[in-house]
């Protein structure tokens, strides 16, 4: 008999469900991480009283009951609500696009006024049939000015080359909203855990035995002889020793910054959409939890070419390489005693509560005997 009944690769939002689901279950369950601190890219570290998200801004929003009576369970959430700015050269418009972001742009008041503004503005570009780009594509949902505006350099920034260089697929659509509201998401339920995501992630992991600083890959025979079966959530590819090649990702670095003042930008994030600015977004941390601090933190984020080592945060779902996740998807599925979840191994960008979700459903079907 082993000693556990799994291993769970990654203390993250999906393997800390997977292994509550599981000591619930009566299950003997270990989780490993290599990093120094539980809840993956959702960890946020304490300074001074603000819950500063180390990884970028965590908003949590779900349409499904279901899954937010499961979190909150474990965690009471405040009433924050996602109302992103964009600043380009100096002029803040509001996200997503709706009314105030129009009134801003052109001086119109009225859905008509705006309706037909962005109309005019399309029509400019109705000689392309089939966009070949992501900047044709673009033009041809929105026109010129919230193209160059509010996209352009904001995307060319994310994924580190030319629009005309980006394939169309990445924007298939965009939500115009004709009314003056700056929610972002029209999800029911939103918020962010009273106290921080390690509030959360601390009560799913209650009853797992924890090993922090411990790379899978340096002890694997060793880790894998003490349980039944292994849940890993970390890259697909590494895990098959990149037999197949290596899968393509975006990375991003963080520049976390104290400063002696009440309130640095007045809202929680706001993106800098023009190219100059090397950033793509600045959060103020205390704003997610209306923090009352005589002082601030923010965060400056840089999107980055992803090398060997670095944390993956975007994958590059092209063609080339969604082919090449089939490959290692067909070993996957050939495996007897390993699990896989979670954004790593699934080579997908999931919301928290997408991850919630596939991470119970799973626990669901492995642990129904």
């Amino acid at each position: 008999m082993k000693e556990y009944d799994y291993l769970v690769v990654g203390a993250g939002l999906f393997g800390a469900v997977f292994a509550r689901q599981a000591v619930d279950a009566g299950k003997r369950c270990l989780v490993v991480d290599k990093r120094n601190h539980i809840g993956g890219n959702i960890y946020c570290e304490v300074v001074d009283g603000i819950h500063v998200h180390q990884y970028g801004a965590h908003i949590f929003h779900t349409d499904n009951k279901e899954i937010w009576d499961y979190v909150n369970h474990f965690v009471s959430f405040n009433r924050y609500t996602n109302s992103p700015l964009a600043n380009y050269k100096g002029t803040l418009y509001n996200l997503p696009f709706n009314m105030n972001t129009f009134n801003k742009l052109w001086g119109v008041n009225t859905p008509q006024e705006a309706k037909a503004k962005i109309e005019e503005q399309r029509s400019e570009y109705a000689h392309i049939q089939t966009p070949a780009n992501l900047e044709e594509q673009a033009l041809t949902l929105c026109g010129k000015d919230i193209y160059q505006k509010l996209i352009k350099g904001y995307t060319e920034k994310q994924w580190g080359r030319p629009a005309t260089e980006l394939p169309a697929f990445i924007i298939k659509r965009l939500p115009f909203r004709f009314v003056y509201d700056n929610n972002y998401f029209n999800d029911e339920y939103q918020g962010i855990p009273k106290g921080g995501y390690n509030k959360l992630v601390e009560s799913l992991l209650e009853g797992a035995e924890l090993r922090l600083d411990t790379n899978y890959f340096s002890a694997r025979g060793e880790l894998d002889l003490l349980a039944d079966k292994v849940l890993f959530t970390g890259c697909i590819d590494e895990y098959y020793d990149f037999c197949f090649g290596h899968l393509e990702y975006r990375s991003l670095r963080f520049e976390h910054e104290r400063l002696e003042i009440d309130n640095y930008q007045g809202n929680a994030v706001v993106n800098y959409c023009e190219s100059g600015v090397p950033y793509t977004r600045v959060i103020e941390h205390k704003h997610f939890e209306f923090g009352k601090q005589p002082y601030t933190v923010i965060t400056r984020e840089y999107p980055s070419v992803f090398t060997p080592g670095d944390e993956p945060y975007y994958p590059v779902n092209d063609e080339k390489n969604m082919n090449l996740l089939k490959k290692y998807e067909e070993l996957m599925n050939g495996s007897l005693n390993t699990l896989f979840g979670g954004r790593l191994a699934q080579y997908a960008y999931l919301d928290m509560d997408d991850t919630v979700e596939t991470a119970l459903k799973l626990a669901k079907k492995e642990l129904k005997n």
